[in-house]
């Protein structure tokens, strides 16, 4: 499947999800990375204005989550996030965040995965790290 034509199918399948309800819209793969982008609006803000740490992380694991499935065999195999980590580093108002999650670790039964968060400057806003499990489909 081609790189446009695998996307329309991430970010259709991600209808009536959370990935819908904060806007996150996969926009770029390659072979060992996923790249993601939200825009920053109040109904991701913390009541002070700024980019909520949970929308941050959201956008983060459902990157590197993607980015796990696509690396399996997805026939017979499945991905769970089962640790995620993060770093807030700098503060947002509004613009977009882009997420790039890309591998440190693609194991047999598990996996780790670094995503980097930038704003539309590529300061970097947010350092995650997330481990995802390998599953057989039942």
């Amino acid at each position: 499947m081609d790189k446009e034509t695998i996307l329309k199918k991430i970010n259709s399948v991600n209808k009536n999800s959370l990935e819908e309800t904060l806007g996150m819209e996969f926009i770029d793969i390659g072979k060992d990375f996923v790249i993601a982008k939200m825009e920053v609006t109040p109904k991701v803000h913390q009541p002070d204005g700024v980019l909520h740490g949970g929308a941050t992380v959201a956008l983060a694991e459902s990157v590197g989550s993607t980015a796990s499935y696509l690396s399996v065999d997805h026939e017979n195999k499945t991905v769970r996030g089962i640790v995620i980590s993060a770093n807030h580093l700098k503060s947002v108002k509004d613009g977009f965040i882009y997420a790039k999650a890309t591998p440190i670790h693609k194991g047999r039964t598990t996996q780790l995965w670094e995503i980097k968060v930038t704003d539309d400057d590529d300061n970097l806003i947010s350092h995650c790290k997330l481990s995802t499990m390998i599953l057989n489909k039942k």
